[in-house]
């Protein structure tokens, strides 16, 4: 059995799994038409990926048998549509409320996610909160690369935005971000490039408050 065979096998199992539920290799081996044998080895591939967990399940007769769930890990793979419900919900907000409602929201976003990491920079040296923000932003998905220079100033590059389609929309997002970043690094930021302003990255240019 080719790669590519096999690496359609398991997506058919994955499917299955969230489309019927759990099931026994024995369900999976008929569904297929492959033998048990075939079946456990996709699983073997699969579990670990951490894309299925097993639950042992008593029978009327015999003994218990493993049945196959997808985890939540394997539950992302398929198509979700959380931005464009974000989207219409600001859009029906901003209809019904107007922009002083979107100010306040990002607003309260900024301070929720500045108490949840102000604890994380609160010692050491400017280059040190910057090392630590740079890792803060790349656990949340933006690629970020940071360098120091000359100057004794830093540069902070962030090659991905996970939010890129509420940026374009609603400026509120780059502006607290970058309120944000003044407040975490208690130094003065300037964004130097924005993606929602059709830049290839966001930088930001950050120095010792005077």
């Amino acid at each position: 059995m080719n790669q590519e065979l096999e690496t359609s096998t398991r997506k058919v199992i994955l499917s299955m799994l969230k489309t019927q539920g759990p099931l026994s290799v024995h369900d999976m081996s008929k569904q297929l038409g492959i033998t048990e044998m075939a079946v456990r080895r996709h699983i073997n591939t699969l579990e670990k990926d951490n894309l299925l967990e097993a639950k042992l399940v008593r029978q009327a007769m015999g003994r218990p048998t493993s049945v196959y769930s997808l985890t939540q890990l394997a539950d992302e793979l398929f198509p979700k549509k959380y931005m464009q419900l974000t989207m219409d919900l600001l859009g029906e907000m901003l209809e019904d409320e107007g922009h002083a409602k979107i100010d306040r929201l990002f607003e309260r976003r900024q301070e929720k996610l500045e108490r949840r990491y102000q604890s994380r920079m609160k010692s050491g040296s400017l280059e040190e909160r910057v090392a630590e923000l740079a890792h803060i932003q790349n656990e949340n998905g933006y690629m970020v690369e940071w360098s120091q220079l000359g100057s004794g100033e830093f540069i902070l590059s962030e090659h991905n935005c996970p939010i890129t389609q509420v940026a374009n929309m609603f400026q509120q997002a780059c502006k607290c971000e970058l309120a944000l970043f003044q407040k975490l690094l208690d130094a003065q930021v300037e964004r130097t490039e924005c993606l929602a302003k059709g830049g290839s990255k966001c930088v930001y240019r950050i120095s010792q408050n005077k």
